[in-house]
């Protein structure tokens, strides 16, 4: 269980801190006595800033195009701008680029020159959000670890297009126009060490095929989905975070022990349709069900273990580890039942 708590921040402490690990990098890596090796010419359409010399600042100008990027720029900044076309013209002698942010524009798949990303060979963190496109663009640059391409109007992801990028770790496709058949069985093929996938605000109503096996954040949330598999988590065995809010679940549409999974920490299954709660693992730490058709609950029932085995082992023994559970937005009248007091003693929150 530690370990499992352990890995689950690390998780959040990656994605979280990106920043902080690349800019330690590039001053690691790149002494600044050997910053006189590099021209400082700046387009001056942009903000060069002389204490860090890796950055490019071309956000919020109002460009329609990119302008030349020196050799020496490692992170580029593009976003909230006007821009429709990515060519090749303008990375001609950006060859170290790890970062670049065109979130914001109006960029088009037919406005992206065929191959023009693949050759960006260091780039480790590509933003497309807020932009026109209509499928996943490809080919993408093969050390990618980060692709965020939220609200976009993506429809399509073409065969293949994630097989080669084995050290993508976050994939955001979240808010844009995916079907369930947009989904097929390889499409995340490739995707050997995937921590978070993020397709919630699409259009599916199906849990989407075959997940990668690494896979420790799964986002489905604002979608139309009514039926979880059986045993459809036996092929993520490390998620930990797991977010089917605002769907059409109800009872029918979850196995017995559909959520009975030990590598769940954090369950959210806020405004779906269930009358009960669940069986749900004794590790499982955060449980989210308001707004759900629930009228009475049953701590007897729902306990992960049997109610005197709970009482028994007191606060030191392997007791549930439940300490967050979310009940607001159904029909159930305080106060509430002891037997949940009695099986959840780590609980440190109740609404209700």
């Amino acid at each position: 269980m530690t370990l499992k708590v352990y890995t689950s921040l690390l998780l959040l402490f990656l994605v979280n801190s990106v920043w902080t690990r690349t800019v330690r990098q590039v001053y690691d890596e790149l002494d600044p006595e050997h910053w006189s090796h590099y021209t400082f010419e700046c387009p001056r359409e942009c903000f060069c800033p002389p204490s860090f010399p890796n950055a490019l600042y071309c956000d919020n100008k109002g460009l329609k195009e990119i302008p030349p990027i020196p050799a020496r720029i490692w992170y580029l900044y593009l976003q909230n701008n006007q821009i429709e076309t990515v060519s090749e013209k303008p990375f001609v002698n950006a060859t170290h680029l790890r970062w670049i942010n065109l979130n914001k524009n109006k960029i088009t798949n037919s406005g992206i020159e065929s191959g023009v990303l693949s050759k960006l060979k260091r780039l480790l963190y590509l933003f497309l959000e807020d932009n026109e496109l209509e499928e996943v663009p490809a080919p993408l640059p093969v050390g990618l670890e980060q692709l965020r391409l939220a609200r976009n109007k993506i429809s399509r992801i073409p065969e293949g297009v994630f097989s080669n990028l084995e050290n993508l770790t976050m994939l955001d496709l979240h808010q844009n126009r995916l079907l369930d058949s947009a989904l097929q069985s390889d499409t995340f093929q490739g995707l050997n060490n995937l921590m978070q996938l993020n397709i919630a605000k699409n259009s599916l109503k199906k849990m989407p095929l075959s997940i990668p096996a690494n896979t420790l954040q799964l986002f489905l949330d604002n979608n139309s989905i009514e039926v979880i598999p059986e045993n459809y988590f036996s092929a993520i065995p490390k998620v930990t975070f797991l977010r089917l809010n605002y769907n059409k679940l109800s009872d029918d549409g979850i196995p017995p022990n559909g959520f009975n999974v030990s590598s769940i920490l954090d369950l959210q299954l806020s405004h779906n349709q269930l009358t009960k709660i669940p069986p749900i693992n004794a590790h499982l730490e955060h449980l989210h069900l308001d707004h759900n058709r629930i009228k009475s609950v049953n701590g007897t029932q729902i306990c992960p273990v049997s109610i005197s085995i709970a009482e028994d082992y007191g606060f030191y023994g392997n007791i549930p580890r439940l300490r967050y559970l979310r009940l607001d937005g159904n029909e159930i009248q305080p106060p509430i039942p002891l037997d949940i007091m009695i099986c959840f003693q780590l609980l440190q929150a109740v609404v209700i």
